[in-house]
């Protein structure tokens, strides 16, 4: 039986194994989540709150021990709004005051260290760009994430 609750030290090592892990495998989201002791994200996409913005996303400056992460927060500091209607599929959502994608990137979010978190933000960023709906964002995020 899977615990939802895990260790910060627990936590670390999942990441340092799925960063260490083969290229394809860190694509695998089902050896993502199982390493890190979490579990896929089910149920339905979060509706975005009227309103929100990026004020509470880490800012560059605060990503130094990150530098890698930079690109999906600054994704997440342009598509707040997008985020904040995609439900995160690392098992993040266990997290206490987690609401969507977005909240992976404010504060002590995952996002820092997750590629599943960064890979989705940087994909929904890509889609919007395109022009495509959040519907059709969050199918796409499901079809690869799910």
């Amino acid at each position: 039986m899977l615990s939802t609750h895990m260790t910060r030290r627990g936590f670390l090592a999942g990441c340092a194994a799925v960063l260490l892990a083969p290229a394809p495998a860190r694509r695998s989201h089902a050896r993502c989540t199982q390493s890190m002791g979490g579990h896929p994200a089910a149920g339905p996409h979060p509706t975005p709150r009227p309103g929100i913005d990026a004020s509470k996303v880490v800012p560059a400056a605060g990503l130094a021990d990150a530098p890698e992460a930079l690109p999906a927060f600054e994704a997440a500091r342009r598509i707040p709004q997008i985020l904040d209607g995609i439900r995160c599929h690392c098992g993040c959502a266990e997290r206490e005051g987690f609401y969507s994608l977005l909240s992976c990137f404010e504060g002590d979010g995952m996002a820092r260290m997750c590629l599943v978190c960064q890979g989705q933000a940087r994909l929904a960023d890509r889609l919007e760009k395109s022009g495509r709906s959040l519907d059709e964002i969050r199918t796409a995020i499901d079809a690869r994430y799910g």
